[in-house]
């Protein structure tokens, strides 16, 4: 990612091995254990019977023994809670707490011994997810972990065990990378990750991937109707940019459209927003980074689908030429709306971005905004808002979702909430003064960009950054681009 390189974290090469854990070159290895069961190694069971190792998850003790070639290495115990309640998200997180540990010990190389069939996704995906870091704008010197002073150097993950799947690691490794490509979106402040840079980071992608890219500017904008979006982007002096990425993998299934929220700072417009953590409103663009780097991601697993991807990208700023509270705008489909708040405005630049999207001909459409502090209040972080016109493209997000730990939680759409966003003065409403069911009145909204054509919303403002789980870390998660990659490879295989 050339724009984004200053002093990039070196990746951790992944590998498989077959054959006992002990035989292991690393310096550092880790063993499961599950509540109720027994090491098979007497040594480390001792450690087991004194108490100092135990099996709740995120529990790590330490023991040393003989490496195979002399002198000695360190043997982690992580704890894996109850064997019949093991899964892929209790794998990212116990493989987290290792690799904390593995990294506060000064480990360079880790192997982990397969603790159950299929467990290698989120034993890759949690290492990789724990080790990122950003720290671009730290003096040299400054980048260290401010824990343990070495600054992170695992430099290996080996998944020990029988019947690995390569193609499993290679996925998971691959999808991992590109979130943590995507927090790098997100941490850049707004100063550096503008529209344009977006946009430049999009032709990368396309370039080192063979895909088409399009760019189309104010100019561009207007040209095309999108009076929504170039309503939004007339307040800031920072070109606005519609990014669209396509990418064919040669597949005769449904034609996909993935479309991303990029607000790459928003201030609220007019109506302003209160100044306590404004900071943060460089995270509104949280959406398009998700689906940026997920056609990337999904471009080197080459899969066998066919995805047009589209990120309007804009500031929300206030300024002389900005759109004032009441104006009316007419979108691209020829929806006129009432701007009653200026900063109800990523519904306004996804309404544009959707009807293009349909335009481009897509059969399945997927949105992804931090669109609304009201699903925060409904789920908090722990799900995303998810809402749809279709139950069984919903079914294929949802499932797409739950295999990443990205988990949603469906809310209704239904006639009586529609009537809420009816304009008085033009077809629709951006706000309606009326306080109900905000994100729902929001995906309301957007429902009447896609038609009958099957859509998913997803609000993950609630998600895209302080997500609080271990692998996430501070500050940006990339949530949402391990979800679209895994809902690419189902859908090339079976929608």
């Amino acid at each position: 990612m050339r724009g984004l390189d200053c002093r990039a974290m070196p990746e951790i090469a992944i590998s498989a091995r077959e054959g006992a854990p002990q035989e292991t070159a690393a310096d550092t290895r880790v063993l499961g254990l599950f509540e109720g069961e027994r090491l098979a190694e007497p040594e480390l069971q001792q450690l087991v019977e004194l108490g100092e190792a135990r099996p709740g998850l995120r529990k790590v003790a330490v023991a040393h023994e003989d490496a195979p070639g002399g002198g000695r290495r360190r043997v982690l115990i992580a704890g894996l809670g109850k064997r019949e309640d093991f899964d892929p998200e209790k794998a990212r997180v116990a493989a987290s707490a290792a690799a904390t540990r593995a990294k506060e010990l000064g480990a360079v190389s880790l192997s982990w011994a397969l603790p159950d069939d299929n467990a290698e996704i989120g034993l890759v995906e949690g290492t990789i997810l724990t080790l990122y870091k950003f720290d671009r704008f730290k003096s040299k010197g400054e980048s260290e972990d401010e824990e343990t002073g070495n600054g992170g150097a695992l430099e290996s993950l080996e998944i020990a065990g029988a019947d690995i799947s390569e193609d499993n690691l290679r996925r998971a490794e691959v999808a991992a990378r590109a979130a943590n490509r995507a927090r790098d979106l997100q941490n850049l402040p707004s100063n550096v990750a503008t529209p344009t840079f977006l946009a430049d980071r999009a032709r990368e992608i396309a370039d080192e991937h063979s895909l088409e890219v399009e760019t189309l500017d104010r100019e561009g904008i207007i040209a095309k109707g999108m009076g929504a979006f170039a309503a939004v982007a007339q307040g800031t002096y920072a070109e606005p940019r519609l990014i669209v990425l396509r990418y064919s993998g040669g597949t005769e299934g449904p034609h996909l459209g993935f479309v991303g929220k990029a607000v790459t700072f928003d201030t609220g417009g007019i109506s302003l927003k209160p100044g306590g953590k404004m900071s943060e409103m460089k995270f509104d663009m949280s959406g398009g980074a998700a689906v940026l780097e997920s056609i990337g991601a999904i471009a080197e697993l080459g899969l066998p689908v066919t995805i047009t991807a589209v990120v309007p990208a804009t500031e929300n700023m206030p300024s002389g030429r900005s759109v004032k509270p009441g104006d009316i705008v007419t979108a691209m489909n020829g929806k006129t709306i009432e701007v009653n708040n200026t900063d109800a405005e990523g519904r306004l630049i996804l309404a544009d971005a959707l009807a293009y999207a349909l335009e481009q001909g897509v059969e399945r459409v997927v949105d992804l905004a931090t669109l609304t502090g009201a699903i925060i209040v409904a789920l908090g972080s722990t799900h995303v808002g998810l809402f749809s016109n279709d139950d069984d493209w919903f079914a294929a997000v949802n499932a797409a979702c739950a295999a990443t730990g990205e988990i949603g939680w469906r809310l209704p759409l239904h006639p009586e909430y529609a009537d809420l966003i009816k304009g008085k003065y033009a077809d629709l409403d951006n706000a309606p003064e009326v306080r109900k069911a905000s994100s729902i009145t929001a995906a309301e909204f957007l429902h009447n960009f896609v038609g009958e054509v099957p859509w998913v919303h997803m609000d993950i403002a609630g998600s895209a950054w302080g997500l609080g789980r271990p692998y996430a870390g501070k500050g940006a998660s990339g949530f949402g681009v391990r979800s679209l990659i895994e809902l690419a490879r189902r859908a090339g295989s079976s929608i």
